[in-house]
């Protein structure tokens, strides 16, 4: 399977450099030297050569990719990469083993249906909603979000006043 893993940025440099923003946990192990990378767009895929970081920032280099003129033509490609089905942490899941899952208030009561996770920066936000088909973001925090049980086919949300309902308006 493959997941959406980063997206190309500027040029730097002469020799076919690229600032990255990375879109996974594991950049370690998804971009080293040797490692595959799959544009969404439809090009052809393209080799890691060489990785480094430089003041905060993610640069590659591509086998296929020889001076800036080249590297600029890919500015904004989104990459994906292959992943094993699962994680194989137990904290950890990709977007596609959350979206289906019941959400319930932790006494049971159904609070609506993951349909997305979102990179919130901080953290990640889980994409509820509710029966009405409205949509609300969740934080998703041990604090909010206490249980996943993908098995299971829920999450619980542990959700303050107004995270995923409408206040009454106070007069």
């Amino acid at each position: 399977m493959r997941l959406v893993v980063a997206r190309i940025g500027r040029a730097h440099g002469i020799r076919g450099e690229v600032s990255i923003e990375v879109r996974t946990d594991s950049p370690g192990d998804r971009f080293v030297a040797g490692a595959v990378l799959y544009p969404v767009d439809g090009r052809p895929p393209l080799t890691v050569r060489t990785v480094r970081d430089h003041n905060g920032t993610v640069l590659l280099t591509f086998a296929e990719i020889g001076d800036r003129t080249a590297a600029e033509g890919l500015r904004d490609v989104v990459l994906e990469a292959d992943v094993p089905d699962s994680t194989g942490e137990d904290d950890a899941w990709y977007p596609h083993e959350l979206v289906g899952l019941a959400v319930v208030a932790p006494d049971g009561e159904p609070l609506g249906e993951v349909v997305g996770l979102q990179n919130g920066g901080a953290q990640d936000l889980l994409v509820v909603r509710r029966p009405d088909g409205e949509r609300r973001l969740v934080p998703f925090v041990t604090t909010l979000v206490p249980e996943v049980d993908v098995a299971g086919g829920r999450v619980v949300v542990d959700a303050p006043p107004g995270l995923l309902e409408d206040l009454p308006d106070e007069d």
